[in-house]
C-alpha cells in the first residue's frame, strides 16, 4: 500500500489536483458551498474522484490547528530519490545540468519554498543528505505547492561524496557563504552547475564548503548579516537563471 500524507487547505488540494493522479481522496466540510469550494469539486469530478462531505470538526482534529479552510486530501506522498537516481537523471540530460544542493536544511517551510523556487527557475533535481536534514514532510509538500511532484527530490547518505561525484561529471560546485570574497553578480553561473546552499543556523559544513570550487555571497546592503536560506535560495537561482537564458 503506497505511503499516503494528508494536506489541507484550499490551494495546496487545488495544486494536488493539477498535478497528476496523486490525490486519492478528497474531504469537504458539509456546511461550506463558496465558489472555491466548488473549484474544488470540478477539479475532483476531472480527476474521477468523489469527495466525503465531513463535519468542520473532524477536519479540525485532521489538520491539528492548521487552517483546512473547509477542505483536505489524501495524496500518495511524493518519492524521494537516491544516488542511482541521480546518476541515471545526469545521463539523461539533453541541457547542461542545473541542480541545488541543501546542506542541511531542517525547516520544513524552507525546504518547501526551496522545492517551488527550484521548480519555478528550471533546477533538475534538489539534493540533500539523509541525516540532519528535513525530508518531505506534509508541511514541506504543502508549502512546495506541488513542486515536490515535479521536482525529484533526491537524498544522499554522503553528501560529500556526491559532491565529489558530481565534479566528476564536470559540475561545477558553487556554494554560498558569507566569508566569501566574490559576490553572486561577479559569478558565471552558466554550463554544468550546481549551487550549494547551507543550513538555517550554521550554513554550509566545513567538508561542504571544502568541496565547492568556489564561494559567493550575496551583497548585503543593510544592518542584517544574512537572509532566510529559502530567500537567499531563490535569489541565486534566479541570477542563475538569468544567466542560463
Amino acid at each position: 500500500m503506497p505511503e499516503t500524507q494528508l494536506i489541507i487547505g484550499l490551494h495546496a488540494v487545488r495544486t494536488a489536483l493539477k498535478h497528476g493522479d496523486a490525490v486519492t481522496e478528497i474531504l469537504l466540510e458539509s456546511r461550506r458551498r463558496d465558489a472555491r469550494i466548488k473549484e474544488v469539486l470540478n477539479l475532483a469530478r476531472q480527476a474521477g474522484l468523489k469527495p466525503r462531505q465531513v463535519e468542520g470538526e473532524e477536519l479540525d482534529r485532521l489538520a491539528q490547528g492548521g487552517n483546512h479552510q473547509g477542505v483536505a486530501a489524501y495524496t500518495r506522498a511524493p518519492a524521494v530519490m537516491d544516488e542511482a537516481f541521480l546518476k541515471q537523471l545526469l545521463a539523461g540530460l539533453d541541457l547542461p545540468p542545473f541542480l541545488l544542493v541543501l546542506d542541511g536544511v531542517q525547516d520544513p517551510h524552507n525546504l518547501g519554498a526551496c522545492l517551488r523556487t527550484a521548480d519555478a527557475a528550471g533546477v533538475q533535481a534538489v539534493i540533500a543528505p539523509r541525516d540532519k536534514s528535513v525530508g518531505l514532510t506534509p508541511v514541506a509538500c504543502k508549502v512546495a505547492s506541488g513542486a515536490a511532484e515535479t521536482v525529484p527530490f533526491i537524498q544522499v547518505t554522503n553528501l560529500s561524496r556526491t559532491l565529489k561525484w558530481l565534479q566528476q561529471q564536470g559540475v561545477w560546485l558553487i556554494g554560498t557563504a558569507g566569508e566569501a570574497e566574490s559576490e553572486l553578480y561577479q559569478a558565471d553561473l552558466k554550463g554544468p552547475l550546481a549551487i550549494v546552499m547551507g543550513s538555517e543556523g550554521k550554513g554550509l559544513r566545513r567538508l561542504t564548503r571544502e568541496q565547492c570550487d568556489s564561494l559567493i555571497k550575496l551583497p548585503m546592503l543593510g544592518a542584517v548579516e544574512s537572509l532566510n536560506v529559502s530567500v537567499a535560495t531563490g535569489i541565486t537561482l534566479y541570477e542563475a537563471l538569468r544567466q542560463r537564458s
